[in-house]
């Protein structure tokens, strides 16, 4: 019984599809890193019954601190590029 068990999910979920399921998995932990996000520090976001009583707030110092987050201020000094060594050893000449 327990060859069959495991015969059967060998035969359904196959080596191939293990980096479907990869980029899948990061997908969706993407997603809730986004969505988690948004609902707890997102100013413009209120789930209490009181805070969305309030209607419009003008808390722009509050929305510039979420729109500037530690992410943002790392990168934004940054060339864009994912491999800068690579790109500079294919796109520059060779100096001689």
């Amino acid at each position: 019984m327990a060859s069959s068990a495991a015969a059967s999910s060998y035969r359904w979920i196959r080596p191939e599809a293990y980096p479907l399921f990869a980029a899948t998995g990061v997908a969706v932990g993407i997603c809730v890193f986004s969505l988690f996000r948004n609902i707890t520090i997102n100013p413009e976001v209120r789930v209490s019954k009181e805070a969305r009583a309030a209607g419009v707030l003008e808390n722009f110092k509050e929305g510039q601190q979420y729109r500037e987050h530690s992410l943002r201020k790392f990168v934004s000094n940054r060339k864009p590029e994912i491999m800068p060594t690579l790109n500079s050893f294919f796109s520059d000449p060779p100096k001689n």
